[in-house]
């Protein structure tokens, strides 16, 4: 797993109200049929990144574009620690990259859209490239749950705890919805201007490997261990009391899994601290730590 970097000048900023958000665009006409179609055939070629946003009418749309396929080799490490701790759930699921990439994140968000989640749309897709809508409304774009979970904890232990929890509820809502996420870091999660919160990223599909169950602690696990090292340093004892009371909504199965991957994850809390032992490693030890306070022995 890895949630990214946490600091990027490039990232979403936070708009602290409607006086300083952006005013609406103006009104023009909106595309007509085959638009979306043309305007990904004729951009695709053009754009040297593998994700950019565009100006199509009044909408905001991104652009996605097929690269290489990923090689396997990165996984082996992740496969190897899910191999020693004995936990299916930490099973690496490989992303292909390429044209099977874009065909997994078209499909899987038309799935999650159809159970009525806040999705971007597919506008269009072709083999090698995808156009996907803005989770943005009338010029005001969504806000990244990493960038206020940041702002949250400067704030104090109050504010990180209630806006890590809403963090917590929307991944409830999808596994109440029988769905799962691919990659459920905080960086994946966003606030939406009218206040719900969307899901991005979704190349690719664990579905294709694990099952249900599988799927949805490997979403825990990842929010958590997106924004473990956030919570432990804030107050990981009053965490407990969000977790426990959101999870109680799982299913016997999902929590069952995630009680023995904290059993069998106890040791990692003792990784070594300590910057120069890498960022990963921190956040696996502050994982560890959580689940070890929260499940006991």
């Amino acid at each position: 797993m890895n949630p990214g970097r946490r600091a990027s000048s490039t990232r979403v900023q936070m708009r602290k109200g409607l006086a300083s958000a952006p005013a609406p665009l103006e009104p023009e006409a909106p595309p007509q049929p085959g638009d979306y179609a043309e305007f990904l055939r004729t951009t695709l070629p053009q754009q040297g990144k593998a994700v950019a946003s565009h100006r199509l009418g009044s909408e905001r749309v991104w652009l996605k574009k097929a690269g290489p396929r990923h090689g396997k080799l990165r996984y082996h490490l992740l496969a190897a620690i899910a191999g020693t701790l004995r936990l299916d759930v930490l099973s690496p699921v490989p992303n292909p990259g390429g044209e099977a990439a874009i065909e997994i994140e078209a499909r899987r968000l038309r799935a999650l859209g159809a159970v009525g989640l806040r999705v971007p749309a597919v506008l269009a897709q072709q083999a090698d490239g995808l156009l996907i809508s803005d989770l943005g409304q009338s010029g005001r774009p969504p806000v990244v749950l990493q960038e206020r979970l940041d702002q949250a904890a400067a704030a104090g232990p109050v504010a990180l705890l209630a806006t890590w929890r809403e963090g917590l509820d929307a991944i409830a809502i999808v596994h109440a919805r029988e769905a799962y996420l691919s990659q459920a870091f905080d960086r994946n999660l966003v606030q939406c201007p009218d206040g719900t919160i969307g899901y991005i990223d979704f190349e690719d599909d664990p579905g294709e490997t694990l099952p249900l169950p599988e799927c949805q602690a490997r979403d825990w696990l990842s929010y958590l261990h997106s924004t473990a090292m956030l919570v432990d340093a804030a107050s990981p004892h009053a965490a407990a009391a969000h977790w426990h009371e959101v999870l109680g909504q799982a299913s016997a199965e999902v929590r069952d899994r995630l009680a023995v991957a904290a059993r069998r994850m106890r040791w990692l809390r003792h990784l070594p601290r300590g910057r120069r032992w890498g960022r990963d490693t921190q956040r696996v030890r502050a994982v560890a730590r959580l689940l070890a306070r929260w499940y006991g022995k």
